[in-house]
């Protein structure tokens, strides 16, 4: 029985009509020995309320021995046994909670593979509050919904069929958010930290590569930095190991260096998606769609061509240079400190000190010479080093897919994933940086 699954839901239904039954004879005797105080609601109106605040567009009818549903614009109920796999499971799930037996501890395996996830907090919200003589204790992959208990938090890293298990408090004051740590304790793998999104063709890119990691995208740069530097002095933390990748915002040979002590690696390319435009990864992507010979180098010289006549005008140039311009002052004013600056006067001359030595007129010549060398010597890996433009996908999708955007982008995702082109992501890990466990 610990171990088999249970089909118990007739069984359930039965005990709530059962306490439906004794709460009316109760209330019935009561009234009939004169004693006309307010009915105890029975646990089906106890799970009626709830249901009404998780499910406003579904209606749960209960009489004295039936249980329908009804939609909203409907006269036609149907019957409890006909609810979708999502109602029946949310109506089982508040009627074993009321039907517990007082002080309970009720152990949750997996919720998130009955509710849907928009749903899910609110429900065990509504539950938890709903049984506040209980002991709630959920078993998880889902570390959103874990980050969304007000509890603490264990992970199991070690699992042996004996049975034994390996728990670990999640600690507090990691630096990180509960969610990420918790992520973190219970990988068995070392951790990346990226640039980007959680669902963005970055992350895509990034698993591929490395699939003997972790990958965790942390958005900006100084994210990853900081969360690898975070990570490598969190004494709780050290179990796994973890490096970061960044892109290259043209750091020079000191900040590259600097970036390897701390365990960050950069980018050739101003950012990853400028990998794709790389002259290898586009001919891998351009081969798998049947492209060879002359026609395979027509394609790949006309999508270069493309790329660059989008900088044809100075003021295009020009346009790339702010945007470079903006990063870099953006980087160095994110890493004054004027945490020792005790008044305004001091405050303002620190700053003002810290700030001198940023020459903006100096680092705007520099990238525009970078971009007009890498114009007159044809040199596409040069140009992509510092040339950040979302609209070169686009040309990619159209030169190399026929297609749109979107739909290029849905592909890569798909193949990256299901590794379709073996050869796409080997070019791609031979363009990233050489990373590995420290």
């Amino acid at each position: 029985m610990a171990t088999s699954p249970l089909n118990d839901f007739d069984f359930l239904v039965q005990a709530l009509f059962a306490d439906q039954s004794n709460k009316s004879l109760e209330t019935h005797q009561r009234v009939r020995a004169g004693d006309y105080g307010p009915a105890d609601p029975t646990k089906l109106e106890r799970l009626q309320d709830i249901w009404s605040r998780l499910l406003p567009h579904r209606q749960l009818l209960v009489s004295g021995d039936d249980i329908q549903v009804l939609t909203p614009g409907s006269d036609a109920p149907y019957r409890a046994a006909d609810m979708s796999d999502g109602e029946r499971a949310i109506f089982y799930l508040i009627g074993q909670t009321l039907a517990a037996a007082e002080n309970s501890m009720l152990v949750v395996d997996e919720p998130e593979l009955h509710i849907h996830r928009a749903i899910m907090s609110k429900l065990w919200d509504e539950l938890e509050a709903a049984r506040p003589d209980c002991a709630f204790v959920f078993i998880t992959h889902d570390l959103e919904f874990a980050a969304s208990r007000v509890a603490q938090k264990f992970v199991i890293s070690d699992y042996l069929p004996a049975p034994s298990w390996a728990i670990e408090t999640v600690p507090e004051d990691t630096g990180f958010d509960e969610k990420i740590a918790t992520l973190i304790l219970g990988s068995r793998r070392p951790i990346l930290f990226v640039e980007g999104q959680k669902n963005s063709l970055d992350s895509a890119i990034y698993r591929c590569c490395f699939p003997d990691w972790t990958v965790i995208p942390r958005g900006s740069c100084e994210d990853v930095i900081h969360s690898v530097v975070t990570m490598r002095n969190n004494q709780s933390l050290t179990r796994v190991t973890c490096s970061g990748i960044v892109d290259a915002d043209d750091y020079d040979a000191d900040d590259t260096a600097h970036l390897e002590t701390l365990g960050v690696k950069v980018l050739s390319v101003s950012e990853i998606e400028n990998i794709i435009l790389l002259p290898a990864v586009s001919q891998v992507i351009a081969e798998s769609e049947g492209y060879i010979g002359a026609d395979l180098a027509a394609c790949l010289e006309a999508l270069k061509a493309d790329i660059f006549s989008t900088l044809q005008s100075g003021a295009a140039i020009e346009t790339v240079v702010a945007r470079y311009c903006r990063r870099r002052i953006d980087r160095m004013l994110k890493k004054i400190d004027l945490g020792k600056a005790n008044s305004i006067v001091d405050i303002t001359s620190e700053y003002a000190q810290k700030t001198a030595a940023l020459d903006i007129e100096s680092i705007a010549r520099k990238a525009k010479e970078h971009i007009e060398a890498a114009i007159k010597e044809n040199d596409l890996p040069m140009l992509l080093s510092i040339y950040d433009n979302k609209g070169l996908m686009a040309l990619v999708a159209k030169h190399l897919k026929k297609s749109k955007l979107q739909d290029f982008e849905s592909w890569l995702t798909r193949v990256l994933r299901n590794n379709q082109v073996p050869a796409l992501a080997q070019v791609l890990r031979q363009s990233l940086p050489n990373i590995s466990p420290q």
